[in-house]
């Protein structure tokens, strides 16, 4: 095991932090609205912390290095052509500004609220078995790290009779790790997840800072610059135009998940409980336009280690580290594991670079993040089962109500259900291809057809319950397709027919991978749902939506007082410039909000004005062609997303105490609400038992 005594006290210390802040805010769960979104008491600091670690997680972070071994520093090029789109869904606050004035807990209750009650049953079951499925191999790639990271033995048992050879290691320290979860989110529902969340987002914060300065100690960065320079034609790691021999990360990639970063934005509810529990639509909105400072020392880091990882293997650094590394990864492609070395390849090189202490702390900081993950993904499928499928199926039979501690109880036996069958799905799944890939294809099952639901609820008066059944079903159909055929026909079911039928000369030619990967099949049926809800509604449209009602705007809405859960501070209701308000700002700013935005706009330019548009215009007219001018380019980009990094860490810190402690104050006061408890009594002006399934007109009257 390479775990020494001072490894130990930090994980120690931080699993303490994190159980312990669980235990104490349990004293402010009370209520169903409680459970599920902190009864809409979050600030934008707390917030934008506790769900940027939340969706970070261990399995994103052993992802990324998967995908930044391969592409390097020029990877960084191809991640900013989705800058302009996610800075104008940031300061318009699209989706989230909307979604939180409806005041719902979770998407299908909004999409019961829009369309019918009929669809939320179906929503909600589809959203919930797309993301049990999608987290199923959550536990297993954060046990597998934690097993070749520490350097735990490895016992195995094969089933009789069936074959099966299950990892008994690693189903101990899945168990492990997902106790600790459930000891947070049973405490006290979203209110200790998100606690516990933002403790351990500030800790991983200082993490990070730590290890960047280690690993730059360990491997100078001329020796990794010069290191980087031997990348084989065809994957330069240093220049992005230079990368048409990467098989599976290239810039067409990228273009892909931009078109798909926008049309999923926000409808992924892995972490669906902080859209809701923003203390107003304002503080939802500026809590997202400030996670971008928050991403930075984070997404300098990740992607710095697994580049760090490569410079290890394929240099002269650190020789007798890179060797063991060498050894362990040929050992696993020497046992048929591929797949896995590939998955490991950082984890490993971490292992053998990393000194005591700072091992530790980079087991710590991963704990974290599998942890947050594990508990907010528990919490969120949980109470998507209980809120969109077991409670309106209930209404629909006609059941009694729930009581409010019955539905609590109903609300922790389901995350403990979702625990439960993440264990096992991780216990025997074959993963066959890229984590990445994967986790876009699985989620598709849902968001395939549901971004263009939840966009046209929101934004298009004319959009149709029948536009989105059927958009909602031909999206999932497609995706499950695309998951058998990538995950299960290829690798599993051709090769047996293969070899049944060796005469059948199509079958003989097939392909041995299948002609698209996840990612590939995801951006197709996105763009299928797309056009199938915009033909459906205009082929039904019969009425608009009363769109006021839906937001609680106009005669329907009700001002709420100081303390009060969307109450804004009163701020100069002066006009706002038309110029200023083409860029996002509103009469809620304040002179902060302002100052807020300007320097996101600055960061903008930063990352896509010069890190993209000039440095491409560059290169087309003849510029930034040789690995000298890429150097000085990261350099300089490193030196000031380290700086900017550093302050961000200390803003936030200051400002997330500051909310978490405006929290507690406001649930103190709050009085439980019983009838806050996510059930829609009216919705477009007709009550909720009077609906059994669309109208003629394709949408409630």
């Amino acid at each position: 095991m390479n775990l020494y005594f001072v490894d130990w006290i930090i994980i120690l210390g931080v699993l303490s932090t994190v159980v312990g802040s669980a235990i104490y805010v349990r004293r402010y769960t009370r209520s169903v609205a409680d459970f599920l979104s902190a009864n809409r008491c979050a600030g934008r600091y707390m917030l934008t912390v506790a769900d940027g670690i939340a969706g970070l997680g261990a399995i994103t972070i052993v992802a990324t290095w998967e995908k930044f071994y391969e592409i390097g520093f020029a990877g960084n090029l191809w991640t900013s052509i989705l800058s302009p789109l996610m800075l104008i869904l940031a300061m318009t606050g699209w989706i989230i500004y909307r979604y939180r004035q409806t005041r719902a807990m979770t998407l299908a209750q909004f999409l019961e609220m829009r369309y019918s009650r009929n669809f939320r049953i179906f929503a909600g079951m589809l959203c919930f078995t797309s993301g049990v499925l999608n987290y199923g191999i959550f536990p297993a790639v954060t046990g597998r790290f934690l097993i070749y990271f520490v350097g735990l033995p490895i016992y195995t048992w094969t089933v009789p009779g069936v074959g099966l050879e299950l990892n008994l290691t690693l189903g101990v320290v899945m168990a492990t790790v997902l106790t600790v979860a459930l000891l947070v989110t049973l405490n006290g529902g979203q209110i200790a997840v998100m606690v516990s969340d933002f403790m351990q987002g500030q800790l991983a914060n200082i993490c990070f800072l730590v290890l960047l300065v280690v690993i730059l100690w360990l491997i100078p960065w001329s020796t990794m610059m010069e290191t980087l320079r031997t990348a084989p034609e065809g994957q330069s790691k240093l220049n992005p135009f230079e990368q048409n021999g990467l098989e599976s990360f290239n810039p067409l990639l990228f273009i892909m998940l931009a078109v798909l970063g926008v049309y999923q934005y926000r409808v992924w509810q892995g972490s669906q409980a902080y859209n809701s529990s923003a203390r107003s639509p304002h503080e939802a909105k500026m809590a997202n336009v400030l996670s971008g400072f928050r991403a930075i020392v984070q997404w300098l880091l990740i992607p710095l280690a697994a580049i760090a990882a490569w410079v290890l293997l394929n240099g002269d650094v650190l020789p007798e580290e890179a060797a063991a590394a060498h050894a362990q990864l040929d050992a696993m492609r020497a046992d048929g594991k591929e797949q896995l070395a590939r998955q490991l390849t950082t984890t490993i090189a971490m292992k053998e670079m990393l000194p005591r202490g700072v091992f530790g702390l980079l087991a710590a900081m991963m704990i974290m993040a599998a942890v947050s993950t594990d508990s907010t993904y528990l919490h969120s499928w949980g109470s998507i089962f209980v809120q969109d499928v077991v409670a309106p199926v209930r209404e629909k039979m006609s059941k009694p109500k729930l009581s409010p501690g019955a539905h609590l109880k109903m609300l922790r036996y389901a995350v403990l259900g979702v625990a439960v069958f993440g264990w096992c799905f991780s216990m025997v799944f074959p993963l066959q291809e890229y984590i990445t890939m994967y986790l876009t294809l699985t989620g598709a099952v849902f968001t395939g057809g549901a971004g263009a639901v939840l966009i046209g609820g929101l934004y298009w008066r004319l959009g149709t319950t029948r536009a989105a059944w059927c958009t909602m079903i031909l999206g999932s159909l497609l995706s499950i397709t695309g998951i058998v055929l990538i995950n299960l026909a290829w690798p599993t079911w051709l090769p047996w027919f293969k070899d049944q039928y060796p005469d059948a000369v199509w079958l003989q030619q097939l392909p041995e991978v299948f002609w698209f990967n996840g990612v590939q099949f995801g951006f197709g049926v996105a763009i299928v749902s797309i056009f199938t809800y915009v033909i459906v509604s205009l082929l039904t449209y019969q009425q608009a939506v009363d769109f006021d009602k839906l937001f609680h705007r106009g005669k329907y809405s009700v001002a709420p007082k100081e303390g009060e859960p969307d109450y804004v501070p009163k701020t100069d209701r002066s006009s706002v410039p038309w110029v200023l308000r083409s860029l996002g700002v509103t009469e809620e700013f304040t002179r902060g909000d302002r100052w807020i935005f300007g320097l996101k706009y600055a960061l903008f330019g930063w990352t896509f004005g010069v890190g993209f548009v000039v440095l491409t215009t560059m290169y087309l007219f003849g510029g930034m062609r040789s690995d000298d001018s890429w150097i000085l380019w990261w350099t300089i980009k490193t030196i000031v997303a380290a700086t900017l990094g550093t302050i961000a860490v200390v803003w936030f810190l200051i400002g997330g105490f500051r909310d978490m402690f405006a929290m507690f104050r406001q649930l103190k006061n709050i009085v439980p609400d019983a009838v806050d408890d996510g059930t829609v009594t009216v919705h477009l002006g007709t009550p909720v038992g009077d609906e059994a399934s669309p109208d003629k007109e394709g949408r409630e009257t």
